[in-house]
């Protein structure tokens, strides 16, 4: 297939993504196993949190069929782990020959390759948990938010936060009133910027290596930008380049704001503007910058007024609210969300350590007078979707809710290719109305060969 054909394929699905089901899905028999029946799953992408992923779903119960890494040295601990696991280098020839044996499948690849992995599981009926972002560009997040509204699919992005008692308890202490009417949340990601930031490497990008002889980079490569084999990138830096991650924002929005993004139906954005530390994209546009500072307006929706969201990382802190008392303190990694009568100060991965100021909003909202549970809980993240499958639900981080909020991280990660611009979104035609070249990055084209 020609560049053009796969970028008019691409687009295609693109359009169709908020009511249909991209074209070539196919009705594969996807099964529902009855209380008493194990489910069969497979694990692609499993040397690094695929792997953990791979555990935490065998410890739910359900029974693992088959490995798959592009990398079996990469992926070796895991691998001996599982001995009776059949392996593989690729996924596509891995599901060809499971056929029906497999019920779903553990995506932990890095980001520029969930979409097409995961778009084929769901065209062969296979239910799909996949590590967050949910893919690497809106266009690829549309497409399979769209494909995975197939009847009887249970999808799952893995953002584990989501199912924790404390992001479940913070929605609540909003919807009770607890902090008044809500205005503004700050979040914040704080770690590992020597990671995400890879400037200090830039000039080492030409250098010339040897493929590992064990690694399928061109598969690892997959649909995205190609550039010769380094390992700079291969296998945990990726994350800082931009061409296979999406840098601090993508790796963290997922955890950090989804608290705020569900307490308040936060939805699709109206605008989004990036401040930049030290950074020009035009030198330095293979990577992420040292820190940010991304500001998101949401329009009111009828529940509730509009919310500023800001996003901040590298050296970019949260700022310290000034109703916060003294003996409190932001988190390096969280989110305050404010509202006109109080705060809820918590950190990562489902509002951990969530807790309400100040003292006075605390008391009253506290103890009995805590609000009602509104939200069943759940035990755990992975045993969340293997139930859904089981019982024929919808799992709490579906693709359908995991896009809406992959969507925010990703166009904070094209604002920042253009800083300072406050760029203007319009959520149903998917594109930004005051900045024609960034619309270039909602949607690009794949590689030769490789398409939805």
């Amino acid at each position: 297939m020609s560049r053009a054909d796969s970028t008019a394929l691409s687009r295609r699905h693109f359009v169709m993504g908020a009511a249909l089901l991209p074209a070539g899905i196919r009705a594969a028999g996807q099964r529902r196993p009855g209380p008493n029946q194990r489910i069969t799953f497979a694990g692609i992408g499993v040397g690094g949190m695929g792997g953990n992923d791979v555990d935490a779903v065998v410890a739910e119960g359900a029974q693992l069929i088959a490995l798959c890494d592009v990398d079996p040295k990469y992926a070796a601990k895991k691998l001996e782990q599982y001995p009776d696991a059949q392996r593989f280098k690729d996924y596509r020839v891995m599901l060809e020959t499971l056929g029906d044996k497999v019920d779903a499948v553990v995506i932990g690849t890095p980001d520029h390759t969930h979409a097409v992995i995961a778009m084929e599981a769901m065209r062969r009926g296979k239910h799909v948990y996949c590590e967050k972002p949910l893919a690497h560009t809106i266009g690829e997040v549309r497409a399979l938010m769209a494909a995975s509204r197939k009847p009887g699919l249970v999808t799952q992005l893995g953002n584990q936060g989501h199912s924790a008692d404390t992001i479940r308890r913070t929605c609540e202490w909003i919807w009770a009133g607890a902090i008044g009417t809500p205005h503004t949340v700050h979040a914040a990601c704080g770690e590992f910027k020597e990671v995400y930031c890879q400037i200090r490497n830039l000039d080492k990008v030409n250098q010339r290596y040897d493929v590992p002889p064990e690694l399928d980079y061109e598969l690892w490569v997959g649909p995205a930008e190609y550039h010769p084999y380094t390992p700079l990138w291969v296998h945990w830096n990726w994350r800082g380049w931009l061409p296979y991650g999406t840098g601090t924002i993508g790796d963290w929005i997922c955890h950090v704001v989804d608290p705020a993004f569900w307490a308040l139906d936060l939805g699709a954005p109206a605008t989004v503007k990036a401040e930049v530390s030290d950074y020009d994209p035009k030198v330095h546009g293979l990577t992420y910058p040292p820190a940010t500072r991304v500001t998101f307006q949401f329009p009111g929706n009828g529940k509730r007024g509009p919310i500023t969201l800001v996003w901040h990382d590298g050296n970019n802190p949260l700022p310290t609210p000034p109703d916060l008392p003294k003996d409190d303190q932001v988190p390096r990694t969280g989110a305050v969300i404010l509202g006109d009568k109080g705060m809820i100060v918590h950190g990562s991965h489902g509002a951990g350590g969530c807790h309400l100021q100040p003292d006075s909003v605390r008391e009253q909202f506290s103890g009995d007078r805590t609000p009602e549970p509104k939200i069943p809980r759940v035990k755990n993240h992975h045993w969340d979707w293997l139930d859904a499958i089981r019982t024929g639900r919808q799992a709490g981080s579906n693709f359908d809710y995991g896009g809406r909020l992959t969507q925010i991280a990703l166009l904070g990660a094209i604002a920042i290719r253009f800083p300072g611009e406050t760029l203007r979104w319009d959520d149903a035609a998917a594109r930004f109305t005051n900045l024609p070249e960034a619309n270039a990055f909602v949607d690009p084209p794949y590689r030769q060969r490789w398409k939805l």
